[in-house]
């Protein structure tokens, strides 16, 4: 039996309602920049690199990207995906039932293990007597890199592991990690001494605090202990999965935002990289539809590593329905309002969700929007709250992506969406 105890309801978000998540403000994260993700750098020997290795002291993505591909992003898909040779709808023939969906990642993890291409798998688990929060796992077992299935959607210090792999002279090495992680990863790689590094990253948006995650749970569901599985889907709605099997759905505009605002760190909210651009294969679900895996091949890397798993795949078709830019006026109007508005009255709420399930989009046009919505939602917390970072944390190509909008964005905010030339 697992037991996650759950905060009080009456207790809000760690950090306050109204207050900025600057994680480093808490005692152990003394000393880093404001916006810090936990990514684990600092934990380790490498700490003294993070001035030129963080992601949130300066973001390196169009410098890694000429390096990885010895180009720069084309002006279509990749503006909003980032660089890629294929992408595929895939799922496990055989899925495991412990997984978030059907388990491509951590069956990489153990093949690439089993087959002796690397020495150890950098990935995350649950730390025991959780389901969901994150502990860094070094796997030298294909057993050890399984038993990580399924999500933690915390933040977890997952590069403190490379002084293990340092003192256990591992020199070939596969990380499965986040967008944060892996940039860190990226931009300190030639220092690293590897013969091979394999980079499987997972896309990722608005990790939280364990007991933020907690709060969290216990805001939208009727029985937050008992839930064992959940993912926003592409229905606008968030499904939830309990230990005896019952499923529940929460619309999306259905989330009590007034008692949630507060919770997700500023590092999130100031990160441009859903997609995991940076990895060499990206495996998440956000372009498939429902009971299949979005994979992104990016790399030559990443093209052998899907050649390996490939045997053990069932390939679908990749689809691509409506028109995500009917919508985004009304988003953009939306980032005016207050944090933490309340609710629209529930009969607006109702016709909202059937509009969103009948007429949003659907497959890459649905990831299409959702990143187009982060990237503005992000652009503006950037404005408003950390205006001076603006030129080194948002790269180039979020301009170009949103450019679409650009009357939009100055019609509402009085300003123009591109960076402003400084005098």
């Amino acid at each position: 039996m697992i037991d996650t105890p759950l905060a009080p309801q009456d207790l809000g978000p760690s950090k306050g309602l109204h207050t900025i998540s600057l994680l480093s403000s808490d005692e152990r994260l003394q000393g880093r920049p404001k916006l810090c993700s936990d990514c684990g750098l600092c934990d380790s020997a490498l700490k003294t690199r993070m001035s030129s290795a963080c992601l949130f002291v300066r973001n390196q993505t169009t410098e890694i990207e000429q390096r990885l591909h010895g180009r720069t992003r084309r002006p279509d898909d990749e503006l909003h995906f980032g660089i890629h040779r294929a992408q595929y709808a895939a799922r496990m023939r055989h899925p495991n039932p412990k997984a978030q969906w059907t388990g491509i990642v951590t069956a990489l993890g153990a093949r690439l293990l089993e087959q002796d291409q690397v020495e150890a798998v950098i990935t995350t688990g649950a730390a025991p007597g959780t389901r969901f929060k994150s502990e860094p796992v070094l796997a030298r077992t294909p057993a050890e890199v399984l038993a990580t299935a399924g999500n933690k959607p915390c933040l977890s210090p997952t590069l403190c592991l490379l002084d293990q792999v340092r003192d256990q002279g591992i020199r070939r090495l596969a990380v499965i990690g986040t967008s944060c992680q892996v940039h860190m990863l990226r931009a300190l790689e030639p220092e690293l001494g590897l013969e091979t590094l394999f980079v499987i990253g997972i896309p990722c948006s608005d990790n939280v605090t364990y007991p933020d995650l907690e709060y969290f749970l216990t805001q939208v569901s009727r029985s937050p202990q008992t839930i064992v599985h959940y993912e926003f889907m592409q229905d606008f709605s968030l499904w939830i999965r309990h230990e005896d099997g019952r499923k529940e759905r929460v619309n999306f505009i259905d989330f009590p935002m007034d008692k949630l605002h507060g919770i997700f760190p500023s590092s999130c909210l100031s990160c441009f990289d859903y997609p995991n651009a940076l990895a060499d294969l990206t495996i998440g679900y956000m372009g498939a539809t429902l009971g299949w895996q979005w994979v992104l091949v990016r790399t030559a890397l990443g093209a052998e590593l899907f050649e390996r798993i490939r045997p053990e795949l069932e390939l679908g078709e990749l689809t691509s329905r409506g028109d995500r830019r009917r919508g985004m006026p009304h988003y953009i109007q939306r980032l005016t309002q207050p944090p933490g508005s309340k609710r629209p009255p529930f009969l607006v709420r109702q016709l909202v969700a059937y509009l969103q399930r009948t007429r949003g989009p659907k497959g890459l046009e649905f990831a299409r929007a959702i990143i187009e919505m982060k990237l503005l939602r992000n652009l503006n917390y950037v404005r408003s709250q950390f205006p001076r970072f603006e030129a080194r944390v948002v790269p180039a190509h979020v301009y170009q992506t949103l450019e679409p909008y650009a009357d939009n964005y100055q019609a509402v905010f009085g300003r123009p969406l591109a960076p402003q030339a400084e005098v």
